[in-house]
């Protein structure tokens, strides 16, 4: 069966101001109802470069516990090298359709999310989300399948090798705080997570103007499977937090790079860091791109609470398991 890409939905004639039945939410998540209007949620705004290292320590760390989700300021990546990234990304969505679709998901594949296409998860009642996306895995070297990176734009697998090679020290550096701030060794987290076999993988979340951003979300709720995700949007308002019981918009910070705690760094610190509810609405008139990279563990790599976070007084909140079972389980809505 032919997959219809929104990107086409977006462009095609349909009747003013409406869109198919598949993509309109029940009231319980329409954006227009379930959003705090005229607040933009003031998440931590962390500078990378501060030189205390015990005070950068506890900000990353009372953010993580309280927040699930910050922005950096002042990181490594240079500015020059994330507008390339966002040029590439924009001029692939900007293609014809049948050049897209040479990079599409292989029907088959259950081991993998890479490629070009539309659906990712299983959702109730059959319903959508307003949004097309490109999945690859940028490292290690190793795992990079350039079967997936486009050809066109020209310089895109150089944007992209160049972006990895500086979101490195951001990732380490990190990993490094985050480790610290639960009272472990400053590699602990990182070796628990994969250490040198972590997985960089990258996804282009492309929303096209949509009729009807009342009604649809571009990616519906969720926590982000992954140990932690580092994130860069375009200037188009869109993600929004789960907080108090309400749904805010997050403020755009130009050049920031937007932290989400995943699902497997809750884990390995056994509840104390919070994976972020989160999710993301669209625009009558712009497109919104966002960028994350989802830092995860190989799929064979066994997670579960580190060993010195759990106690008789403080015993395992989750299972052990591997990885590649904890993503079947998540995207097929299975219990864990």
């Amino acid at each position: 069966m032919e997959v219809v890409r929104v990107q086409a939905i977006a462009s095609s004639a349909m009747p003013k101001d409406t869109i198919p039945s598949e993509f309109i939410r029940c009231e319980s998540e329409q954006p227009a109802i379930t959003t705090v209007q005229g607040a933009s949620l003031e998440v931590p705004v962390i500078s990378f470069d501060e030189a205390d290292e015990e005070k950068l320590v506890k900000q990353v760390a009372e953010a993580s516990r309280e927040w699930g989700l910050f922005q950096i300021v002042s990181h490594e990546i240079p500015s020059e090298a994330i507008q390339k990234l966002q040029d590439v990304g924009k001029g692939f969505f900007e293609l014809p359709l049948e050049e897209k679709e040479k990079y599409a998901k292989v029907a088959d594949s259950t081991s993998s999310e890479e490629g070009y296409g539309t659906k990712l998860q299983k959702e109730v009642e059959g319903k959508k989300g307003w949004v097309d996306h490109l999945f690859h895995k940028i490292w290690p070297p190793a795992a990079r399948n350039y079967r997936f990176w486009p050809l066109n734009p020209p310089t895109y697998r150089e944007a992209n090798e160049e972006y990895t090679m500086h979101l490195h020290g951001v990732v380490n550096k990190l990993l490094r705080a985050l480790s610290l701030g639960l009272g472990l060794e400053e590699n602990e987290v990182k070796e628990a997570l994969g250490g040198e076999e972590l997985i960089y993988l990258l996804k282009i979340n492309y929303y096209p103007p949509c009729p009807r951003p009342d009604l649809a979300l571009g990616v519906v709720a969720h926590t982000d499977m992954s140990g932690i995700t580092i994130l860069v949007p375009n200037d188009v308002q869109g993600l929004q937090v789960f907080r108090d019981g309400h749904w805010y918009d997050v403020e755009y910070i130009p050049n920031a790079l937007i932290i989400h705690i995943g699902d497997q760094l809750e884990v390995v610190s056994n509840g104390k860091y919070k994976a972020v509810l989160h999710r993301s609405t669209v625009n009558k008139e712009k497109t919104r791109i966002s960028w994350p990279v989802f830092v995860e563990p190989p799929e064979d790599k066994e997670v579960g609470p580190h060993p010195k976070l759990v106690t008789d007084e403080n015993p395992a909140k989750y299972n052990t398991k591997t990885y590649q079972e904890y993503k079947h389980r998540k995207l097929n809505k299975l219990p864990q």
